[in-house]
């Protein structure tokens, strides 16, 4: 229990002394109290000494936080949000049990086995305990389907359920490839070769990998994306630790699917972990160029440890670097509660980072270089050689209010059902193309709006009207095609593309993405 520390005897003490006051809590306390509650809460408050990324994992809620980086799960096959209080199917997964039996898109999941599933009390945990089962068991739900109260039931027999972790996979044009990627997951470089392979044989001679918002994960998942898009033996990233045991370095070994051509990469301030490897790994080889905003900052790399009771343990063991020597991890203090690490996202956008690229100030110290000499620097994130300011231009508080009220996702799909036979002759690049929103449609959305009580702000609404266009179009897009059984929504990121200012900048840049690859420019 105690080896391999040079403080054995501060240790032993201190356990001794833990063992000493949490039995005489139990036997002579006043009032009755839950012991395991307390172990827990404890080791909680001890880890937040240490870093914001260490953390334990009651094995109660292990099961969900491992279920974001699994390949496949066993459940009924279904993406769902959860919109004050209520868990609502933002899309059955196609040729899944869900779908099989008739559930869409729009409904609202309010019983569970005849039990109500609605209410304060409702998070993704007990969705998780609730959906979730094994393959062959049956869960019955009551569904509320759009203005409706009536409660509908339906029998799910659950099923082994594919997860996906690349989000679309399209060409541009005749020339361009697109890859989104949300996590590293254990089934990700396997969708990755897949998507490259696509794109290539559809003529891809550029590619734009999009990580924005992608929190990362598996650390060799991240290396191998890399390894594709690197030639030679190119170092990818270097880790490390207290111990010699956890310092490694990785290096390009493979023939990649893709080692010539312009890369552009798509960051913002929701990539972190891997992701952030990714795109250091390709700034610092002046393989790609970066595009969008600073990204999170998370350098330090975790160990999952079970312990003997079910829970885990997921202990920071050491920090990763890029190739140049950048270590990307933002500052953070040992505090019992770091607030200001929590809340650095938001700091950012309070004193303009996300506006100004020119509001970010690097230490001198932290200054380092790419291979073809270009400066780069660490000190918290990667930053994009190219940035782009976040656009909030269509943003108001009634759009806010809509989103809350789920109205232009019901209102997209009971469209779509009304019209789905005149969609279903259609192809998506005619629909794409010739197909709005119209005025009285988005007058049907304000009446929608109203009857659930959003109070309609004719100013606010104006502001919003072309994004609340958009979205309307492509989840209607996303209802009719569905990229058949692959997972992905090719067709809602096309059709949200026109609204998206870090795609639109990015793609009149591949002359300046492969003028890096050739070292002619330095981007500043």
């Amino acid at each position: 229990m105690f080896g391999g520390s040079s403080n054995i005897n501060t240790i032993a003490k201190g356990y001794m002394k833990y063992k000493e006051i949490l039995t005489y809590i139990d036997r002579d306390y006043v009032d009755t109290v839950n012991t395991e509650e307390l172990i827990d809460y404890s080791i909680e408050k001890m880890l937040e000494r240490l870093d914001p990324h260490t953390v334990y994992i009651p094995a109660k809620d292990l099961q969900m936080a491992r279920s974001q980086l699994e390949g496949d799960f066993d459940g009924i096959g279904v993406e769902f949000n959860i919109f004050k209080d209520t868990v609502y199917v933002v899309a059955p997964i196609t040729g899944g049990p869900s779908e099989t039996v008739g559930i869409r898109a729009g409904d609202k999941i309010v019983e569970v086995d005849g039990k109500p599933m609605v209410g304060k009390e409702v998070d993704n945990a007990m969705v998780f305990s609730k959906l979730r089962g094994p393959k062959g068991s049956k869960v019955k739900l009551g569904i509320a389907r759009g203005m409706s109260k009536e409660v509908q039931q339906y029998t799910v027999t659950r099923n082994k359920i594919p997860s996906y972790s690349i989000d679309a996979v399209y060409m541009m044009d005749n020339k361009t490839g697109y890859i989104k990627v949300n996590r590293f997951a254990a089934n990700t470089y396997e969708e990755f070769k897949k998507a490259m392979k696509t794109l290539k044989d559809q003529g891809m001679v550029q590619l734009m990998l999009d990580l924005r918002g992608n929190p990362g994960g598996y650390m060799d998942r991240a290396t191998n994306m890399a390894d594709e898009l690197l030639a030679g033996n190119k170092l990818i990233v270097y880790t490390d630790g207290k111990e010699n045991r956890y310092d490694s370095k990785v290096n390009a070994y493979m023939n990649g699917l893709f080692e010539k051509g312009p890369v552009i990469v798509l960051i913002d301030e929701g990539s972190a972990s891997a992701s952030e490897i990714v795109a250091g790994a390709l700034q610092d080889n002046d393989r790609a160029l970066i595009v969008g905003r600073r990204s999170f900052g998370k350098g330090l790399v975790q160990a999952p440890i079970p312990l003997e009771d079910g829970s885990e343990l997921r202990l920071t063991i050491s920090r990763y670097y890029t190739p140049s020597g950048r270590s990307i991890q933002k500052p953070y203090t040992h505090d019992e509660s770091d607030e200001g690490y929590s809340m650095d996202v938001m700091k950012r956008y309070e004193h303009g980072e996300f506006f100004h690229a020119d509001s970010i100030k690097f230490n001198d110290s932290l200054k380092y270089q790419t291979t073809k000499g270009r400066t780069v620097y660490g000190g918290g994130g990667i930053m994009p050689d190219y940035f782009v300011a976040l656009d909030t231009s269509f943003n108001s508080k009634y759009l806010t209010a809509l989103a809350s009220a789920n109205v232009i996702r019901e209102y997209a799909f009971k469209y779509y059902t009304n019209h789905k036979a005149t969609f279903e002759k259609q192809k998506f690049a005619d629909y794409n193309a010739s197909f709005t929103v119209s005025e009285p449609m988005l007058k049907e959305v304000v009446n929608m709006a109203t009857a659930a009580g959003v109070k309609y702000n004719e100013a606010e609404f104006n502001r919003s009207k072309d994004f609340i266009r958009t979205q309307i179009k492509a989840l209607i897009a996303r209802s009719v095609w569905k990229s058949g059984n692959s997972g992905m929504n090719n067709e809602y990121y096309q059709v949200m593309a026109a609204t998206d200012e870090i795609y639109q900048q990015a793609n009149k840049l591949f002359d300046k993405a492969a003028d890096i690859e050739k070292g002619k420019v330095a981007i500043k």
